[in-house]
């Protein structure tokens, strides 16, 4: 459960590394990558070890570990987030975005609008474009550095066509961790509107002390009637390339028009991934997430010291996620400028804050999920890149 050592990636055909230098002009040779979502942490041994095992056997057939899978998910977020789930809400996507997209398929039709607060999580706004449906952008009120709601505001914005509202809890990119007074303003506001409420919780387990995720069906549960939630492994252990993630539906009615549809298109999970999810979602899990947001915890102390002490440059204080949301805004450059100057001058690949949607034009985000001496030298090409401003 060493954190520290150094895992290099290069030439892995990881995302994160290996196409930095086509979509960002980083070359992975010289340059950090601080972009996609993953960490660069061994996944726990207890996932490794099961992964092992199925490889050892040496037959990849069809398995069936539909009970224990279940049961894992069951036990972690009773146990973690004093959330109970039926068996029967649980279905299995190909990861968090085929979630997405399966929910929109599902539940509205081409040309519906589709809620987002933004700026939010860029993959929302692409799946819903690609499935045909409207984007409809809520920003959010950048107060003193930490993202609200405006429903009164939102309320006005709405036509009617309107048929669904995504939530990103705990939020990605501004790390909020969403209090039960916000959360009950967003189950008001999906219920006035007569949205279906989707809730994305995936970064749910990497929360820093002094707050405390609340799962939507605990906010508010006379929502269950239109709520659908999204949860995933992935994030919490770094297992994202299992693509294994979970829509969970507390409604009956939701999940056999969810059960259909999946049936409608043969849809079946992926068996390692289910391995892995059991495995994960364990004691030993447990004890691995908690030393993991320690780590994390200090990563993101070390690089808002750094950020705070170059002019112009502020991050947005993290309640969760590994992910540093920072504003280049006080700087007074444009936006190509303080981009140039993270990309060719500290040779960091970050993600650019326009992806994100509106309010994110001045930002980039940073991924803060590796190792320590990374962070220290993300830190030191910043201060040297931005240099002039001191």
């Amino acid at each position: 459960m060493n954190f520290d050592d150094l895992i290099d990636r290069r030439g892995t055909h990881s995302t994160k590394w290996d196409m930095m230098e086509d979509l960002y002009g980083v070359s992975p040779e010289t340059g950090l990558s601080m972009w996609v979502a993953d960490t660069e942490f061994r996944a726990p041994d207890a996932v490794l070890t099961q992964i092992h095992a199925l490889a050892d056997q040496g037959t990849l057939g069809y398995s069936t570990i539909d009970g224990p899978y279940r049961e894992a998910i069951q036990w972690w977020m009773q146990t973690r987030h004093n959330w109970q789930i039926e068996r029967e809400a649980i279905f299995t996507t190909t990861g968090l975005v085929n979630g997405v997209g399966m929910c929109l398929d599902t539940f509205t039709q081409p040309g519906d609008g589709i809620v987002l607060f933004t700026p939010v999580y860029h993959a929302f706004a692409k799946v819903i474009r690609a499935a045909g449906r409207t984007v409809v952008e809520c920003p959010l009120v950048n107060k003193n550095g930490r993202y609200e709601m405006d429903f009164a505001a939102y309320d006005e914005m709405m036509t009617g066509a309107e048929k669904m509202v995504i939530l990103c809890s705990p939020h990605n990119p501004g790390g909020r961790v969403w209090t039960q007074e916000e959360l009950q303003g967003v189950a008001d506001f999906a219920k006035r509107h007569d949205l279906i409420l989707l809730s994305d919780e995936v970064h749910h387990d990497l929360v820093y002390a002094g707050h405390k995720h609340i799962a939507m069906q605990n906010a508010d549960p006379s929502i269950t009637d239109r709520l659908l939630m999204l949860t995933a492994p992935s994030k919490t252990f770094n297992i994202a390339g299992l693509h294994t993630g979970q829509v969970i539906i507390p409604d009956p009615d939701l999940r056999a028009r969810f059960a259909a549809r999946m049936a409608a298109l043969s849809l079946a999970p992926n068996s390692v991934g289910q391995f892995a999810t059991a495995a994960a979602y364990s004691p030993e899990g447990a004890e691995w997430v908690e030393a993991q947001v320690a780590y994390l915890d200090r990563n993101r102390q070390i690089f808002d010291a750094a950020i705070a002490n170059i002019p112009g440059l502020s991050s947005m204080k993290l309640e969760s996620t590994y992910l540093a949301w920072i504003d280049f805004a006080d700087t007074g450059m444009p936006r190509e400028e303080f981009t140039n100057r993270v990309e060719q001058d500290a040779q960091i690949a970050a993600n650019h804050g326009t992806t994100f949607g509106l309010g994110g034009e001045s930002f980039l985000r940073f991924n803060l999920g590796t190792q320590r001496s990374r962070i220290e030298e993300a830190c030191n090409r910043l201060a040297r890149a931005f240099g002039d401003l001191q």
